[in-house]
């Protein structure tokens, strides 16, 4: 990934691979979702979000997420370096921008940094930065503009948070939820059922599908044997690992590996 801003579509974002977004997982990059037509169904610390158009959703680095969009939608992404040169929100926003005015202005520094990142000129990175700094200027303006007054969090909320995070920094121990619950002080029914009613889907399904992310990111994306990526992933054995990628995805471990490759080079043949 560029160490500068860099804009795509949703679409390009997800490289042909919903579960790349569908399943849940974090990024090491701050992303800026600007959705433009449709509605997209997101879970993001564990908490069901609708983002529907002309809504700007922010997702800070590190926090984890999943989204699953319609299939008439249309969105643009700024994906930026985490650190301090770019100023950007440590917690996930949602803004509603019905302002034809903001809408444009949005838009047209998205479109200005995709311009700038496809010409080839010297000095991009700097320009992208520039353009990016635009970006966090518009987005605090936003949230002064369009933000709601701030509600106090739900214990549900807080829960959810605190396990995310904790799921976030613990999946690959390969530890099972119940002792998610005990670290967060809580009994597994208790969290799952705040999951449930949070996020629509259970605590140990997050935990799944978190494993299952980390998964086919090092088979589709390496070339570590299986059983490295079972140590790594916190699985007591390869066979154990193989039967749990069969099981979510219908295929064996090296199948996917084969399939992403095949894939690979029929998109590099087109190009």
């Amino acid at each position: 990934m560029a160490e500068h801003p860099y804009v795509s579509t949703i679409t390009a974002w997800a490289e042909g691979r919903n579960w790349s977004l569908e399943l849940q997982h974090a990024r090491p990059q701050h992303a800026l979702i600007w959705q433009t037509r449709g509605q997209t169904r997101g879970i993001i610390e564990g908490q069901r979000r609708g983002i529907g158009a002309h809504n700007a959703l922010v997702i800070p680095a590190g926090t984890m997420f999943s989204l699953e969009m319609a299939r008439q939608s249309f969105g643009m992404v700024c994906l930026i370096p985490a650190g301090e040169r770019l100023l950007m929100p440590d917690t996930p926003i949602i803004l509603s921008i019905q302002d034809v005015r903001h809408q444009a202005e949005l838009t047209g520094i998205l479109e200005n940094m995709q311009r700038e990142q496809n010409s080839d000129l010297p000095f991009a990175d700097e320009a992208l930065f520039a353009q990016g700094e635009l970006l966090t200027v518009w987005l605090r303006r936003s949230i002064i503009r369009h933000s709601s007054a701030p509600q106090r969090a739900t214990a549900t909320q807080r829960l959810m948070r605190a396990y995310t995070a904790t799921l976030e920094r613990d999946f690959r121990t390969g530890q099972p939820m119940a002792d998610y619950a005990k670290t967060l002080g809580v009994t597994p029914t208790h969290l799952s059922r705040a999951c449930k009613q949070a996020s629509g889907v259970t605590a140990a399904d997050l935990l799944v599908q978190r494993s299952l992310h980390a998964a086919r990111l090092l088979l589709e994306d390496g070339d570590l044997p299986v059983t490295q990526i079972a140590a790594e992933l916190g699985f007591n054995s390869a066979a154990y690992f193989s039967r749990f990628i069969q099981h979510h995805t219908g295929s064996t471990p090296s199948a996917l590996r084969k399939s992403a490759q095949s894939t690979r080079i029929t998109n590099m043949s087109k190009s």
